[in-house]
């Protein structure tokens, strides 16, 4: 039902491909529709506890379709209306998409491509990828991406990238260094093997409070720490009473696999 992504799905597992490798998966309107529709899909599907974001061919993800951006001008009207209402259902923007993500990046990711990894709970990159953000290259100004990494990356390093633009690349290793992925696989060819066994590892934990989890940590880079810890307290305490919280303690005892509530 996808022409621009693929979903796929493996055991707990859930699979958002970007999927136009002739475009470097640069993200047309199609892409941004569907991408929109697919995130939602796997968070609302129950057999689903984890999902892996990667993309097809040598590139994760270029940002807008400069091609129909220059040409119809309709690509940057969308785009445009999307960020003017903070409409970030294309990514995995924490406010909308309760269970863990994983962004896998494989090769290339620049511009728009790091909202994916700015939005990831967890990014891990094959040792090949690169990443950069052309923005003020062609005219554009570098903000929601940057602003995103600028909460989990030290700031000159984010400054740097956002004012070089297209003329300087960071390498796997230098992102890893500065936190902005905790995981280099190497070969390349083995990304989306070390990525499954990565999501399977989450999806061991319970979902209920995995998301609980997910809301207390995200809302901690919005909120000053006193009042990030009263929001966490109130995600702790709201999971009390819930069968997984009685589940986990006795499948420790009895040495087996607990059995999670969706």
């Amino acid at each position: 039902m996808y022409q621009t992504i693929k979903v796929e799905k493996h055991g707990h597992v859930g699979w958002l491909i970007n999927n136009r490798p002739e475009a470097l998966n640069a993200m047309n309107n199609a892409m941004r529709d569907e991408l929109a529709e697919a995130w939602l899909e796997l968070d609302r599907d129950p057999a689903v506890r984890v999902i892996v974001h990667t993309g097809e061919g040598r590139a994760f993800q270029t940002g807008a379709d400069l091609k129909e951006v220059a040409t119809d001008g309709v690509g940057m009207q969308r785009y445009s209306d999307d960020m003017l209402a903070l409409d970030l259902h294309f990514t995995s923007w924490h406010q909308h998409v309760a269970k863990p993500v994983i962004t896998a990046v494989n090769g290339l990711c620049a511009g728009g491509g790091l909202h994916f990894v700015a939005d990831a709970d967890i990014v891990i990159a094959s040792s090949d990828a690169t990443f950069f953000d052309p923005h003020v290259s062609v005219g554009q100004v570098t903000a929601i991406e940057a602003i995103g990494l600028a909460k989990k990356l030290p700031f000159e390093a984010v400054m740097r990238m956002a004012l070089v633009g297209a003329h300087e690349r960071m390498t796997a290793q230098r992102a890893y260094e500065l936190g902005m992925i905790s995981q280099i696989v190497d070969p390349p060819a083995k990304l989306r093997e070390a990525a499954q066994e990565l999501a399977e590892k989450v999806a061991r934990n319970s979902p209920a409070a995995m998301a609980a989890t997910k809301k207390a940590l995200w809302a901690a880079l919005e909120l000053g720490l006193t009042d990030a810890c009263k929001v966490g307290a109130q995600h702790l305490v709201g999971m009390w009473g819930h069968p997984d919280q009685t589940e986990g303690p006795l499948a420790f005892v009895e040495k087996r696999e607990p059995l999670w509530k969706d």
